[in-house]
């Protein structure tokens, strides 16, 4: 039997048993495992000297940053840094650069404003950001509103959608606390006969279909109990916290069981103040947005 000898492992010259990887030209460490032998290779040079590095680094860090823990304190460190302190005065500089554009918010001419395409333009991201932290949870994320919630993106308001009604509306609220508040109140029908009852309830749902029979006896019922808030035939719009009935975006449902469940039992919802704790700019920042809210989902400027 032959064996190949540029297979074998090199005998040391000087000790006669010190075997050397041919390929390598490391030593080997007499380590064998399924034909692969172990060979002694020096720590890598790299490894080393970043470990010295990282090594030098951490003292220089310990005597000028701060870093020991010494009960309820620390060192400060040499150059006596702070990132509180950092944090506060980097809010401080932001608070002041937004100061600079938000005061064109403080006492608006809100058509001046809104026609200041740059202005909102640059303000939108600030406005956005108000309206996901406040109005969001309640109006949905793009304004389609919700059960309980108008929509902000058509064309039907309950006290109005300009950006001053609006800015108002904010301000005060809805059946707030707020000594300014609006008020706005659906009555229990509860009073009413319950065939009469039902048939209201049909005719209203039958509104935005444009299927209502306004010659019915249910349609005399709606002008005698309805029209003075909601409008003729529910068209709303007269400003005074009653929706338009004749819409696809009823905050309560149009569905004659929904309808039957409001006349019975009244809806009184509740529009928040934020004069507690928006400023005066962002309130009015706030209501240009939510006035253009329409026109963004449509695909046009912010």
């Amino acid at each position: 039997m032959t064996t190949d000898p540029k297979a074998l492992p090199e005998a040391d010259p000087h000790t006669g048993n010190r075997e050397i990887d041919p390929i390598t030209g490391y030593d080997s460490t007499g380590h064998e495992w399924g034909g692969i032998r172990e060979l002694n290779t020096p720590f890598p040079k790299v490894a080393l000297i970043a470990l010295v590095i990282t090594v030098i680094y951490s003292i220089i860090a310990w005597v000028l940053l701060p870093a020991w823990p010494l009960g309820r304190d620390y060192t400060r460190g040499l150059l006596g840094l702070d990132q509180n302190e950092m944090a506060v005065e980097r809010l401080h500089r932001v608070e002041t650069r937004r100061e600079a554009w938000l005061a064109a918010f403080d006492d608006p001419n809100f058509d001046s404003t809104t026609a200041d395409v740059t202005l909102l333009a640059r303000t939108h991201a600030a406005a956005d950001r108000i309206y996901q932290d406040n109005c969001a949870a309640c109006h949905g994320a793009e304004g389609h509103g919700g059960p309980g919630f108008p929509v902000l993106t058509d064309d039907y308001w309950l006290w109005g959608g300009d950006p001053g009604t609006i800015a108002e509306t904010l301000r005060v609220g809805i059946n707030t606390a707020h000594p300014e508040a609006r008020y706005a109140q659906m009555p229990a029908f509860d009073w009413m006969d319950r065939p009469d009852r039902l048939a209201l309830a049909e005719y209203v749902a039958s509104l935005p279909s444009g299927a209502a029979n306004h010659d019915s006896a249910a349609a005399i019922l709606f002008e005698e109990n309805c029209v003075a808030c909601h409008g003729e035939r529910g068209r709303g719009g007269l400003m005074n916290g009653a929706p338009s009935l004749t819409d696809d975006a009823v905050i309560y449902g149009q569905d004659p069981d929904s309808v039957v469940e409001t006349l019975r039992n009244g809806r009184q919802g509740l529009m928040p103040y934020w004069s507690n704790r928006l400023s005066g700019a962002e309130i009015n920042l706030l209501a240009v947005y939510v006035s253009n809210l329409g026109n963004a989902t449509e695909g046009g400027d912010p």
